[in-house]
């Protein structure tokens, strides 16, 4: 450290190494104070004000002060003497301050440009070119989706490595055509059914792309009759005809190659999951429902079987204690539950009668068709 005094006040001046970040090599520099500019004058290179000087912790051995720019990330000033540093400290008051990150709001606004990216993919463009490729999908690219969509569901439910059995007692497969064949009679399907029972508990069943209606063995035991299983049957051939399972599938398939992409292969196993899940529990829209609910009312009543089939077993089962199993959950996913249960019954004709859809012999073969 070096003060010369002279006419004027005393004029600070000492030596240090400069380091700008750019050039490949540390340069020795003379450094002084300028009081009246409050700055640190770091020879012919740059002018630090004082409120902007940092001190960064020493990694080496402590012997000497290492200072920086608190706006500049790369620059660095090397001062190998305590009492220069000391100087340096007496008219740098905020020395001590830790230095702010750069760059964190840019980095922020790339972040929410990413996810607002990520969220009109996944939740507008994907839906819109799945609708519009369920429109021009052809039937024998639809039964493909639905066979692999099928195995997949099977594969997902099953407790070992083999996939999740399909019931075809012949008795019981006889009856669950019957009904399929006095509904199909006055629909007018784009793809031919195909009808599967699954030997699981679950209370539920659902539409797949390709025709593929699939009940659970649940769904049979806790039905109180042929007319209930019926009434479901004819809401899932609405949203066969609607091509409802096919947009469900591809915006599914399509969000998960998405999320497969930024999260990497790791994640695929639960991704599976949560197409299978969404192929179960398929959320429809509330038009979708409403279109697949009035759809089945006029079918049902075409084929002879009463429409109010679906409310009395929702009723019954929402009765019960315990976890709302997965049709309760599947009806209890829109709003308008009540308004629905009361159209099923409004279609229903008063005082009308109705032949029994399955005879007493094939309504206990249809309930064991799972038993080998």
């Amino acid at each position: 450290m070096r003060i010369s005094v002279g006419s004027g006040p005393p004029v600070f001046r000492a030596r240090a190494i400069w380091m700008d970040g750019q050039a490949g090599a540390a340069a020795p520099v003379e450094i002084g104070l300028d009081d009246a500019a409050q700055e640190l004058v770091i020879g012919d290179h740059a002018r630090w004000p004082f409120a902007q000087i940092r001190q960064l912790r020493d990694q080496a051995g402590g012997d000497q002060v290492v200072l920086r720019r608190a706006d500049d990330p790369v620059a660095r000033l090397v001062v190998p003497s305590g009492d220069d540093a000391r100087v340096i400290r007496s008219r740098a008051r905020r020395i001590d301050r830790v230095p702010r990150a750069s760059g964190l709001r840019r980095i922020a606004a790339w972040a929410v440009a990413a996810l607002a990216s990520v969220a009109l993919i996944v939740f507008l463009l994907v839906p819109a070119l799945a609708d519009r490729l369920a429109a021009f999908l052809p039937p024998e690219g639809e039964k493909a989706l639905g066979d692999a969509t099928l195995h997949q569901v099977r594969q997902a439910l099953s407790e070992d490595f083999d996939p999740l059995r399909i019931c075809d007692a012949p008795g019981g497969q006889a009856a669950l055509e019957s009904i399929g064949t006095r509904l199909a009679a006055g629909a007018n399907l784009p793809v031919p059914l195909t009808v599967h029972v699954l030997d699981h508990e679950l209370v539920n069943a659902f539409a797949l792309p390709g025709g593929y209606i699939v009940f659970f063995d649940g769904l049979l035991q806790e039905a109180g009759g042929p007319e209930e299983v019926a009434a479901v049957f004819a809401h899932e051939m609405g949203h066969v005809e609607n091509r409802d399972p096919t947009r469900i599938a591809l915006r599914s398939a399509g969000s998960i190659g998405v999320l497969g992409l930024l999260l990497g292969d790791f994640a695929g196993g639960a991704l599976v999951l949560f197409l299978t899940n969404q192929l179960i529990q398929a959320d429809y829209t509330r038009e979708a429902e409403a279109g697949a609910d009035t759809y089945a009312h006029a079918l049902l009543l075409k084929a002879g079987m009463p429409p109010e089939g679906i409310a009395t077993f929702f009723e019954r089962l929402s009765s019960d204690a315990g976890e709302p199993t997965g049709l309760e959950r599947h009806f209890m996913s829109h709003p308008a539950l009540g308004d629905r249960v009361a159209a099923a019954r409004a279609a229903t004709p008063e005082g009308a009668t109705f032949a029994p859809v399955l005879s007493d012999a094939e309504w206990r073969a249809l309930r064991g068709i799972c038993t080998d």
